[in-house]
């Protein structure tokens, strides 16, 4: 098992670009991996190319919505005959504007994401998928926006169109000086609170996380909801889905040091059982809620990985 170890905060490790951190480089050198996989999430959460959202604002726009009873002052072009003869009443075509939405990260780099036994610490996977999904939003003509949190406090930006507003989300996720950070946020649901603050008027948003401590109160993700399509992308290390051989593991975390015991087969099943439960309670919780859960690996390409759970076939041919 090759394993990397984790960083408590306040620590000053030399890291390892790709691995323990990311730089800047390389999250802008995911523009090229993002258009290449076409990457997009079918049905209602994104939408495939530019424009292609529909706002609830009903005017003269390029999709149909209804027809209703014509009133005085209705344009006379916008008359729907086939209703009209039907109806033996007059009727107008009512359409529904097309226009473009925000599109929001809430990006998880606290403490518990700077782990890994597999290739690259939990928050570089979380950076890489964000990186990822939000040049797929830029090359749509969307504005960018969101917040980066962990323990230390947490950096926002508002949408804005082209790449400013992502590139001040990719600085902050990766090894590059960033702006100073605001006030700490309790949790992803406290994250979740500050954004909601920001009052949000509909669009997208994909919560990047390992959602730990975020599966049993999900009433961060009922407010979300309400005023936004939601994502959720679950970040996770092979070790946390199955224990370890038997032995005592030492492990180090935001609370020090500490041993994890896998010499009986009855705790290590019982590991195992609880990250699925916790797992089960995170899909029962999206589906309730009506938002899109998609799971990566550390062990697994980022890109192909995002594109599968996005019900993507794969790469566009080059």
């Amino acid at each position: 098992m090759t394993a990397v170890a984790q960083h408590a905060p306040g620590a000053a490790p030399a890291a390892e670009d790709g691995v323990t951190a990311v730089s800047l480089g390389r999250l802008i050198a995911c523009r090229t991996e993002a258009r290449r996989l076409g990457l997009a999430i079918r049905g209602r959460v994104l939408a495939t190319r530019a424009g292609s959202h529909l706002s609830p604002f009903r005017g003269s726009g390029m999709d149909y919505d209804e027809s209703r009873i014509y009133v005085p002052g209705d344009d006379p072009r916008s008359m729907d005959w086939r209703v009209t003869a039907r109806a033996a009443r007059a009727h107008v075509k009512v359409f529904r504007e097309e226009r473009e939405r925000p599109f929001r990260l809430v990006v998880d780099q606290r403490a518990g994401m700077r782990f890994a036994t597999r290739v690259a610490f939990k928050s570089v996977i979380a950076a890489r998928a964000a990186a990822l999904l939000g040049w797929a939003a830029v090359e749509r003509g969307e504005r960018v926006g969101g917040l980066v949190f962990d323990e230390r406090g947490h950096i926002e930006q508002r949408p804005t169109p082209r790449r400013q507003g992502l590139l001040a989300l990719l600085r902050a996720m990766s090894t590059t000086p960033a702006a100073p950070r605001r006030g700490g946020c309790a949790g992803l649901a406290g994250a979740v609170e500050r954004l909601l603050d920001l009052r949000i008027d509909g669009g997208i948003v994909f919560v990047i996380s390992d959602f730990a401590g975020a599966d049993g109160d999900d009433t961060w993700l009922q407010r979300l909801v309400q005023h936004c399509e939601v994502g959720l992308v679950a970040v996770h290390d092979p070790i946390e889905a199955t224990a370890p051989p038997s032995g005592r593991w030492p492990v180090l975390s935001a609370a020090g040091r500490q041993v994890l015991d896998t010499t009986s087969a009855g705790r290590r099943a019982w590991y195992e059982r609880d990250f699925r439960r916790r797992r089960e309670r995170l899909g029962d919780m999206a589906r309730r809620r009506g938002a899109h859960l998609v799971s990566l690996c550390t062990d697994q390409p980022v890109g192909p990985a995002l594109a599968r759970g996005l019900g993507q076939p794969g790469p566009h041919p080059s």
